[in-house]
């Protein structure tokens, strides 16, 4: 990507990004968890991650707001419908990746 401008490079991470978002609101069978073992990141991750950013340039950005645009509804809404409990076997994965994340 050296041949393409800031501006271009910022517009194609960004789509990217709304990729990611579409493709994990669509994903509602995997867990946070799951994605917590497996990648040591999640859903919320990426919602404190906008919202630091929007935090660095001074914009108003809530923790709600920023996980509705994440998730793609209130997050409440989101964790009623599509969250499961955590099984055995997922907490421990999470505990032993602690470390990673």
């Amino acid at each position: 990507m050296n041949e393409i401008d800031a501006a271009t490079r910022t517009e194609l991470e960004a789509a990217a990004f709304r990729r990611l978002l579409e493709h994990l609101r669509e994903r509602t069978d995997v867990q946070n968890i799951d994605l917590m073992n497996l990648a040591g990141f999640c859903r919320n991750c990426l919602s404190n991650w906008l919202k630091e950013a929007a935090d660095a340039r001074g914009l108003a950005l809530s923790k709600d707001d920023s996980r509705t645009y994440v998730y793609g509804m209130p997050y409440e809404e989101w964790k009623e419908r599509y969250q499961g409990e955590a099984s055995p076997s997922q907490l421990k994965g999470f505990e032993e990746s602690k470390p990673r994340h």
